[in-house]
């Protein structure tokens, strides 16, 4: 294939392209100038930074965990299921997107405070959820959720129901064709959504700081953490957000790698496997 045919799109593009990448780049070469090299890994290894990098990845990891459980129905009766007001329902979905951090932690302050909807009676089961650990990964889960219903919806609307419909011809249930059919072709979408979940669950500041408050060992996480480190010690506040830089790329980098088409390529053999059965027999491991 000749250049030409490669660049589809006028050269002049790369102007405003260039300045997008300068635009993200800058504030990222900022932070690696002024981080105090000699002192780093001291910055980084201080008592309450560490408390706050240990108790913001065991959160976010509770946190996704909640959001796939929760997030995978979700998708699947979005994309599958057909009810009155299912766009409504879909749009509600992006709302955590859009909605100012601080106003999600309202929002949950609300919900479980102890004036709040569901406060009273969490109370009288001795359950005191804001201000606590529980608060930061209920925060964590809210604005976290969306990305995991949207990466296997939209993967979902990609992939045709034809396999599911067959598996059932051959007599899967339903919750058969889910697990062994419709879930097993989302690997890559889920492992997207997962980590970037996760990646949202771990820089998230606002809501946390709202509901959750900022208690060292307790609520105060790695945002956190930066944010109050400012104030005391700018160099910390640095070095900690460097390696939460760190952090986010690496999490990028998990979510956009090269298999994920192998990997889909390869499920999809997976997928007909399953059909065909051990011995060529199609259908027999579905419905085993």
């Amino acid at each position: 294939m000749s250049e030409h045919g490669r660049r589809a799109y006028p050269a002049w593009l790369w102007i405003p392209a260039g300045l997008g990448a300068l635009f993200v780049l800058l504030p990222l070469i900022a932070i690696v100038v002024h981080v105090d090299w000699p002192h780093f890994g001291g910055l980084i290894t201080s008592e309450s930074s560490l408390a706050a990098l240990r108790l913001s990845i065991q959160t976010a990891l509770m946190s996704t965990a909640i959001c796939v459980v929760l997030g995978v129905p979700m998708a699947v009766v979005l994309a599958r299921g057909h009810f009155r007001g299912q766009s409504a329902a879909r749009a509600l979905v992006l709302v955590p997107l859009v909605m100012p951090p601080v106003v999600s932690g309202l929002a949950l302050l609300y919900t479980v405070g102890s004036h709040g909807l569901l406060g009273p009676t969490l109370l009288r089961l001795g359950l005191q959820v804001p201000f606590s650990t529980t608060a930061v990964v209920l925060a964590q889960s809210f604005v976290s959720l969306p990305f995991v219903v949207i990466s296997l919806e939209g993967a979902l609307r990609t992939v045709t129901e034809t396999h599911d419909e067959i598996a059932v011809a051959y007599g899967a249930s339903r919750t058969q064709v889910l697990f062994k059919v419709t879930l097993p072709s989302l690997g890559p979408a889920l492992i997207s959504g997962t980590v970037l979940s996760f990646a949202r669950a771990l820089g998230e500041f606002g809501a946390t700081i709202t509901v959750a408050g900022s208690l060292q060992g307790v609520t105060r996480t790695l945002p956190l953490e930066i944010y109050l480190q400012n104030n005391l010690d700018p160099d910390a506040a640095v070095a900690l957000s460097l390696l939460l830089v760190v952090l986010a790329l690496v999490v990028v980098f998990v979510a956009g790698r090269p298999w994920r088409r192998a990997a889909r390529a390869e499920l999809l053999d997976v997928i007909s496997s399953e059909l065909r059965g051990p011995r060529g027999e199609r259908g027999n491991s579905v419905v085993s």
